[in-house]
């Protein structure tokens, strides 16, 4: 009997559209024999839709037109599956459209990636693809991420965080604050985008203004690191769990400026119809020394397996030119495109990428039914309500 995957792409997110991209190239990827592969798009209002058409990447030129030939559907957790039912129900009949034995979540970005696709999957106890709750939040969110990596001596660069409340309330105060501890120039991202949205380099004051303004446009909170002029980029990703990992070849991304743009990643290499990363722009295998090479790769799993993540992530790494240091710039729990063509240049076919990542789902679900979530107790049957919070006199 084959495997039913439910494949979740699209979500209130900026990364909406790559999450697209990304979720359809996963679905055609998959060994027919052994999976059922079910599409299940999340719409930016949070409406998640099935059916044949959802799967079909041309069908999303007109969305709205998409929807009214899918089905909208919710989920119920029922005998230990996670059942796909119609929305609206019928009045008559069974609603139950299918259910799936393993969920697949295939997004990128805030409020998908970051933990809150994965928190509401859990609540139907359906076996999990890639990083838990917490990995995923910590990934995401870019300051705490630099944090745990460097109390585990995982290279960095230092940064700054700023509020938006705390630019508006005193601006002149907060461009100190960074100088304070950052030389110009410096790079201003948002807190927990990916896919270079949002970014831009500051050589002076009046750049540092221009840049958290436009990134408040993205989210409450940036963060601010020295900008490396000299630099160099590479990407690896990391395949496994952790207990065991393995890192892929790596790849050198090819820019247009000075940072390496939203357009580079997903449509500068795509002659007008994005395929996702495996399009961009880049020099794979990246030109590495042998000793370079696997100090980045150890370094990947190293980060990886510190985050506690899961299935498949590619880490993003600096390197400055000036001092040939490397730095760990970010971690991507969900990569576009799954970085399947990091793992194709070293042998493994995306089918087989996609099947070991299944299996990690599942063994992580065995090994957590081994724990106790529950004990029996007589706390109920003595709780007194009119004591003071609740104990009893």
């Amino acid at each position: 009997m084959k495997i039913k995957v439910g494949v979740f792409f699209g979500g209130k997110s900026v990364e909406h559209e790559v999450s697209v991209i990304s979720g359809i190239q996963a679905l055609k990827a998959f060994d027919q024999e052994k999976y059922e592969a079910i599409p299940i798009y999340i719409t930016k209002e949070n409406e998640m839709y099935t059916g044949e058409a959802i799967g079909e990447i041309q069908n999303y030129k007109n969305i709205p037109e998409l929807l009214k030939k899918s089905m909208r559907i919710f989920c119920i957790c029922e005998q230990g599956k996670m059942n796909l039912v119609q929305y609206p129900e019928k009045k008559f009949g069974n609603s139950v459209v299918g259910h799936i034995d393993v969920a697949f979540p295939v997004v990128h970005g805030a409020n998908v990636e970051d933990g809150s696709l994965q928190g509401f999957l859990r609540h139907y106890n359906v076996p999990l693809v890639g990083c838990d709750v917490t990995p995923a939040a910590v990934s995401m969110d870019k300051y705490v991420m630099k944090a745990v990596l460097k109390d585990n001596d995982i290279p960095i660069l230092d940064c700054v965080t700023l509020h938006v409340k705390e630019y508006q309330a005193d601006a002149e105060a907060a461009c100190h604050k960074v100088e304070k501890k950052i030389a110009y120039p410096v790079i201003v991202k948002p807190v927990n985008l990916g896919s270079s949205v949002g970014i831009k380099i500051a050589k002076d004051k009046e750049e540092l203004q221009e840049a958290l303004e436009y990134a408040y446009e993205f989210g409450q909170k940036v963060l601010v690191e020295r900008a490396i002029m000299n630099l160099r980029e590479i990407n690896c990703a990391v395949l496994g769990d952790y207990e065991s990992a393995q890192a892929s070849e790596c790849e050198e991304p090819i820019s247009s400026d000075e940072i390496l743009s939203y357009e580079d990643k997903y449509v500068a290499g795509s002659k007008g119809a994005s395929e996702g990363m495996r399009t961009a722009k880049r020099e794979l295998p990246a030109n590495l020394t042998p000793q370079l090479r696997e100090e980045i790769r150890e370094l990947a799993v190293k980060t990886f397996q510190t985050l506690d993540c899961n299935g498949v992530s590619r880490i993003d790494f600096m390197i400055d030119k000036d001092t040939d240091k490397v730095y760990v710039n970010e971690i991507n729990s969900i990569p576009g495109s799954l970085a399947f063509y990091l793992w194709e240049a070293v042998g493994k076919p995306y089918a087989q990428l996609l099947d070991d990542m299944v299996k990690l789902a599942l063994k992580r679900e065995r090994e957590e039914n081994n724990f106790m979530t529950s004990f029996d107790s007589n706390i109920l049957q003595n709780a007194n309500l009119t004591g003071a919070k609740g104990i009893k006199k």
